[in-house]
């Protein structure tokens, strides 16, 4: 009988394309793999891997193998989440990955529908870059990550995009800096302090490419890759900052003299929920998709 720890080792160095890679995902050393998959290939009596240089090529067992493993590892996670939909007193773990380039307001509005599902459920929530976040996604350790970005195609994990829906792009200043501004906009943001995310960031990339079309060259004084940072020191006065235009209201009761400055027109930011199922069939996630469909556009 096959041992499937065995397998899923062999599975996450195939998918990682090394086994240098499948150790930093799997927090293991690589002599440890190497000896799983060893054994592997010892109770099948059939290579797995050649060696091609110095990196590892499936041979053509490997590949019949992988195909299988996969979808062996697809099967466990969909009895765990059936198995999950009976009945009972057991508090569901519903574990999420968060961008932190995503607003924490659009991640409360997202993750809202799914506390509400008259089912016990505890969400674990943890915070990072994207690139970190589909790397434990892809050891399902989590159901789901939102990002404002869909998955790179680089990444040469199994996983899928589904889009929630988007939202313009605003420009917001506290009240004593606004009026230090000149002019109507978008002309009162040339040579004005401004606040935007860090590059990387999708949105950052359509900011700039706005900047220069509409010809206003700003004094960027601050440069962030977590969001909250950026709102905090935006609600401080110290530059302009940029937030997704569905947050106006709530910037504005959590900070009344927040003021709107303008809307790039053109700029819009995307929210996208990232996870092993191409077919939702999750039901937090279906609440959070079905949700945000209603308040992003």
């Amino acid at each position: 009988m096959i041992n499937y720890k065995h397998l899923y080792y062999f599975r996450e160095v195939a998918n990682a394309g090394s086994i240098a890679r499948a150790s930093e995902r799997l927090h293991l050393t690589p002599q440890t793999i190497s000896g799983q998959i060893s054994l592997l290939e010892e109770d099948l009596g059939l290579q797995l891997f050649r060696r091609k240089g110095r990196n590892l090529e499936l041979t053509e067992a490997g590949q019949v193998s992988v195909g299988y493993a996969n979808r062996i590892f697809q099967l466990g996670t969909e009895l765990e989440d059936r198995l999950q939909q009976y009945p009972g007193n057991r508090t569901q773990l519903f574990r999420v990955g968060v961008s932190d380039l995503v607003p924490k307001t659009v991640v409360f509005r997202l993750l809202e529908p799914a506390m509400q599902m008259g089912r016990k459920i505890r969400i674990v929530c943890t915070e990072g870059r994207l690139h970190d976040l589909l790397a434990e996604l892809a050891l399902q350790r989590m159901e789901l990550v939102i990002a404002d970005s869909p998955m790179p195609p680089q990444m040469n994990i199994k996983g899928y995009n589904h889009e929630l829906g988007g939202s313009a792009i605003s420009f917001f200043a506290r009240s004593s800096l606004r009026r230090q501004l000149r002019g109507s906009f978008p002309a009162c943001l040339d040579q004005a302090p401004i606040l935007i995310p860090s590059e990387g960031s999708s949105v950052r990339e359509k900011l700039m490419a706005w900047f220069h079309s509409t010809g206003i060259h700003p004094d960027i004084v601050g440069e962030f890759d977590d969001n909250a940072l950026m709102k905090a020191f935006g609600q401080a006065g110290q530059g302009v900052f940029v937030a997704p235009s569905v947050l106006e209201s709530s910037l504005q009761a959590e900070t009344p003299d927040v003021e709107l400055v303008g809307c790039a027109l053109g700029v819009k930011v995307s929210f996208f929920a990232i996870s092993i199922e191409r077919r939702i069939k999750h039901p937090a996630v279906l609440a959070i998709n079905e949700s945000a469909q209603c308040w992003l556009r």
